[in-house]
């Protein structure tokens, strides 16, 4: 389906789910063979469309497209397997015709036996267009459990009910695709259905202010101002990535504890001798960053004292800063989670434990402290600090749809096959970051991963000085900002 409109009076006499999916049939039918060129009037809006739904998805995956048309969608999304859901005949007849390398099949979602002859499971399921022509949205969602991994991702987009009326006067003057009866659902209501169904929303993204090009104009527009708090309440689009809540993920799970250090001799022993055991078994592993304290003698010195007792691996890092430490440790970790714990030990490893549950039981698939929920002591953090803290992590919010309160605490955990997801396409924010913790933020945003945070008790340094230059630090992390904004809003 496409552009949705209201229910006419003349539709009201026969209301019964089956007439109505028989309507929805011939309707599509009949606009089949016109459908490109209808698509071709309103370029903009489907350019912008389909690349936002390409940017909420990664190629070369299993993709199951439901309410395909005439498949251009799914195509644009390049997956290693294409399945094309559709009521209308016509439609799967084109879409198989033009995109003979996927799959279309005639069907109705909300035929559980149609579904039960569906192989499972999907990286992706897209329902662009298709919630305001089901009969029953929760029943509907309900069916796709069985199609999901832990790590699946519904991707459902739909039409603003702010925009009911004037998508309405431009299906009468002609300007829009004639669309069949179908409804539009707000937001809130929505958000309750698909939590009725067992799915959990991960993000919501309003898009498209001006669905037009008008010689540029609606393009920048849409880039640059349309994605700004409030204006984006206004948007046409909205897209909403969920995942299942049903799936369960498996338990007795190994976990590396990487300890980035650098002059941080006085703290080594104590990071080892103070983590508890957790999971199935632990990795402690040390990258060393070419201190002059010793750190990465004393580093060694603990790993042979406690070779009988705990796997300890040491390596210095091939270049400079936390991040290339962090990328350093993660490519020769070998557990199932990926755990940072800074060296200074600021934040207690005490409280690693709660980070592998929330990771474990599947309530979150990136997890990160926050050291500003609980008091913290005396000078563990500065005024100004605090005050950039608290901006940052209102800003990142904005930019990857997730709630964050403390986007600079060191401790951040993931599994391994998610990290090696978000290594694969660094590419596209590129080798941006000195610090390691927004190329990690950053990339589970790209990879909707459910973002979580456990409030963790910040102590004050016992050893050493701070590694962190704070204005210089500071601007950088400006830059960050401009730069993540041009990459997760305006582009």
């Amino acid at each position: 389906m496409n552009f949705l409109s209201p229910l006419k009076p003349s539709d009201k006499a026969d209301t019964s789910a089956a007439a109505r999916k028989k309507r929805v049939r011939e309707h599509a039918d009949s606009i089949a063979g016109d459908r490109d060129l209808w698509i071709g009037r309103s370029a903009a809006y489907y350019r912008d469309d389909r690349v936002y739904t390409r940017f909420l998805t990664q190629p070369k995956a299993r993709v199951l497209d439901i309410g395909c048309g005439t498949g251009d969608l799914l195509a644009h999304l390049d997956p290693a397997y294409g399945l094309g859901i559709d009521l209308s005949p016509r439609m799967v007849e084109l879409a198989t015709a033009k995109h003979p390398h996927l799959d279309f099949r005639v069907g109705d979602i909300e035929d559980e036996a149609f579904l039960e002859n569906i192989e499972g499971p999907f990286d992706y399921i897209i329902l662009s267009d298709t919630i305001g022509a089901l009969e029953d949205i929760e029943t509907a969602l309900s069916h796709l459990h069985r199609l999901c991994t832990p790590s699946t991702r519904i991707v459902i987009a739909y039409y603003s009910t702010f925009w009911q009326p004037v998508l309405w006067l431009a299906e009468r003057l002609g300007l829009r695709m004639p669309q069949p009866p179908v409804n539009f659902i707000r937001d809130t209501d929505f958000l309750n259905i698909l939590d009725l169904a067992d799915f959990e929303e991960i993000r919501v993204e309003k898009r498209q202010l001006i669905p037009r090009n008008f010689l540029g104009i609606g393009r920048l527009i849409n880039r640059y101002i349309a994605p700004l708090p409030l204006i984006n309440r206004l948007c046409l689009r909205t897209y909403l990535v969920a995942r299942s809540r049903k799936v369960v993920s498996p338990s007795g799970l190994s976990t590396t504890v990487l300890i980035p250090c650098r002059n941080e001799k006085g703290n080594i022993r104590d990071a080892v001798e103070r983590l508890p055991k957790f999971g199935r078994h632990v990795e402690i592993l040390f990258v060393e960053g070419n201190s002059s304290d010793g750190t990465y003698e004393e580093c060694l010195r603990v790993q042979e004292e406690l070779s009988g007792e705990l796997d300890i691996k040491v390596f210095k890092q091939p270049g400079r800063g936390k991040g290339d430490a962090v990328r350093k440790g993660f490519d020769e970790a070998s557990g199932d989670i990926l755990m940072i714990l800074d060296a200074d030990l600021t934040v207690p490893p005490e409280a690693l434990p709660k980070f592998y549950n929330a990771i474990a039981s599947g309530k979150g698939e990136f997890v990160n402290g926050t050291r500003l929920i609980y008091p913290m002591e005396g000078e563990a953090m500065r005024p100004l600090n605090l005050i950039a803290n608290r901006f940052f992590a209102a800003v990142f919010s904005f930019l990857i749809n997730q709630r964050f309160t403390d986007t600079l605490c060191g401790t951040k955990v993931l599994k391994r096959s998610d990290y090696v997801r978000i290594a694969a396409d660094r590419s596209y924010f590129g080798d941006f970051d000195p610090f390691g913790d927004f190329d990690l933020i950053l990339g589970a945003s790209k990879h909707n991963l459910k973002i979580v945070e456990i409030p963790v008790h910040y102590a004050a340094r016992t050893y050493g000085e701070t590694q962190i230059s704070r204005f210089a630090d500071g601007a950088m992390l400006l830059r960050m900002v401009v730069f993540a904004f041009g990459k997760l809003k305006a582009f």
